[in-house]
């Protein structure tokens, strides 16, 4: 099939709500009774930031997920609550702040700290919905476990698929900055044969064969997508859709670091130091893993429309967090509290909202998603939910939120993916927490409270965050304001404890 980029026809605008106690329901699009026969298609890519058509990315080919948006709202303004998979996608699915699920890396599996919490999925299996999931929902190691359950969760699903395709087995031919290494590192591969030979196209027929099979009863079905995180493998034809020499690499500015606190830019992504050449090449794998796996999206969203299931299930569309190409002097991948690692993709297509084919400005966290779901579908999410319910912006791209997003890190010994949670300020081998307060105007960010560094970035004069404005004294009173509210929020997350 050609590969065009249709863009949406939407004005790009930013996006969703986001807040922290669930709302119950707010002006309704169908009855209750209708509400529960509504299906719902959640899918989850990996790694992915906000190189979209539909968001604006002038070289990005992704039709399908341009069209996804045109028939949904998008959230321009959403964003993850820990940039790193497992931590994320536990907060996601369990409707629960990290420090609330206790998970802050790549190891430890939910249930260890909350087992009796009732997920996403569980609760539609609790209202009588099949539930099933067909890739990488929960954390597992890309690519080491494809084609395994990693840290699954099995009470969430009464039907799992695990895909996996020719990406694994040609990984003696993909090319890594540290031979060897996949998952962590910046890698790719321009592969040989056709797409229904890779993972994730393989997992969207298994999603597909389960759609035909289930389309008469009410289900939730869940399907993960391994692209683009790294290795960023997907067949040749793909990279000849981006000519390196033509692609648009970020723009720096020279001094940037020279008021960013070290914590801010000390996540192992940045330590790979690419040559432009390098860049160029590794930007190619990216984008072109980024139209192979919109192409699977397209998939998914023809079975839909041949089963006619469109006009009674809604469709979500999420990244785990964003990522990064080369911003801020060279930082790559994810883990930083900067807008290209934190900032995610989230498109919700529902029936009959009447936001159709618009983006909103307001604020949205991914613990909204649950809360939303919930409220689409008529059912009660628990109470315990921070998040709250993006269905007023549905219903009006304009209607107000709570307007703020909080996201977290981990640096220090144990905080990079390795260690045991512990969930408070500061754990055993000397790792401290960064968060960082989105507002609709500031990002605010303290590192171990503060005592090892503050940023703050006008968004408004500063989109790019090139100016650290936190020792400027012209901007005391909102350091004031927005420290204290992160502070609270910190402590709510955390019950009560201490300082973050």
């Amino acid at each position: 099939m050609a590969l065009t980029a249709r863009r949406s026809l939407a004005t790009l605008a930013l996006l969703v709500s986001n807040a922290i106690l669930f709302a119950g329901p707010i002006g309704s699009c169908c009855s209750a009774a209708e509400a529960q026969k509504l299906n719902v298609l959640l899918i989850a890519a990996d790694d992915l930031n906000n190189s979209l058509g539909c968001y604006g990315h002038p070289q990005v080919k992704s039709p399908r997920l341009d069209e996804l948006a045109a028939r949904g709202v998008r959230f321009d303004r959403a964003y993850c609550q820990f940039p790193l998979c497992n931590p994320s996608r536990a907060s996601f699915l369990t409707g629960l702040r990290p420090d609330q699920t206790g998970v802050l890396e790549n190891a430890t599996q939910f249930r260890k700290n909350v087992p009796d919490v009732v997920t996403l999925p569980q609760l539609f299996q609790q209202n009588g919905y099949f539930v099933a999931r067909v890739g990488k929902l929960y954390h597992y190691g890309v690519p080491t476990q494809i084609g395994t359950s990693g840290l699954d969760d099995p009470p969430s699903w009464q039907q799992t698929i695990n895909p996996r395709g020719r990406d694994k087995d040609d990984e003696d031919k993909i090319f890594s900055l540290v031979p060897g290494q996949f998952g962590g590192t910046p890698s790719w591969l321009a592969a040989e044969g056709e797409d229904d030979e890779q993972t994730d196209a393989k997992g969207a027929s298994a999603a597909i064969k389960l759609l035909e099979e289930h389309k008469d009863e009410p289900f939730f079905l869940a399907v993960g997508f391994y692209r683009p995180h790294t290795p960023y493998v997907a067949p040749k034809k793909y990279f000849d859709e981006y000519p390196r020499d033509e692609l648009n690499l970020p723009k720096q500015k020279e001094g940037d670091r020279d008021d960013i606190p070290q914590p801010a830019v000390a996540q192992h992504s940045a330590r790979h130091n690419m040559d432009e050449k390098l860049t160029r090449e590794a930007t190619q794998a990216y984008l072109a893993s980024i139209t192979f796996m919109d192409q699977q999206v397209g998939k998914l969203l023809d079975a839909l429309d041949r089963l006619k299931l469109r006009d009674n299930t809604i469709v979500v569309f999420l990244s785990d967090h964003g990522y990064h190409l080369g911003e801020h002097g060279g930082l790559w991948q994810k883990q930083s509290l900067f807008e290209p690692s934190a900032r995610v993709p989230l498109i919700i297509s529902a029936p009959g909202m009447k936001s159709s084919g618009k983006g909103t400005k307001q604020i949205a966290e991914l613990i909204d998603v649950y809360p939303t779901l919930a409220e689409l579908c008529g059912l009660k999410a628990p109470e315990n939910l921070p998040g709250k319910s993006l269905k007023p912006q549905l219903e009006d791209v304009s209607a107000p939120s709570k307007g703020f997003a909080l996201t977290q890190v981990r640096r220090g010994v144990g905080g990079g993916g390795k260690g045991k949670a512990k969930g408070k300020a500061k754990t055993e081998g000397g790792a401290f927490p960064g968060y960082s307060l989105r507002t609709d105007r500031f990002r605010y960010t303290e590192w171990d409270g503060g005592e090892k560094g503050v940023e703050l970035y006008d968004h408004e004069n500063d989109p790019q965050e090139f100016h650290n404005l936190a020792s400027d004294p012209d901007y005391k009173d909102e350091i004031a304001e927005l420290s204290q509210q992160l502070h609270a929020l910190v402590r709510a997350a955390k019950g009560g404890e201490g300082r973050p």
